[in-house]
């Protein structure tokens, strides 16, 4: 999976910190979501993409594993 949310948060100037807490994960969570290591539940993702203001897909895509 792709993750756009670094790209996100430098537009808005938040730490990865600043972040975890406004969705109330630990900073860690969004360490493994920014390197792709981590797929997020469905409610995560919503609450990501409404900080950032934009739609779950702007924010993750899925890549075909074949």
């Amino acid at each position: 999976m792709k993750t756009r949310i670094k790209e996100f948060r430098a537009r808005l100037n938040l730490t990865q910190k600043e972040l975890a807490e406004k969705v109330n994960v630990r900073r860690e969570t969004i360490v493994f979501l920014e390197k792709g290591k981590y797929n997020p539940s469905l409610k995560l993702a919503y609450n990501i993409a409404k900080v950032f203001e934009t739609s779950i897909e702007e924010l993750f895509s899925f890549e075909d594993e074949d």
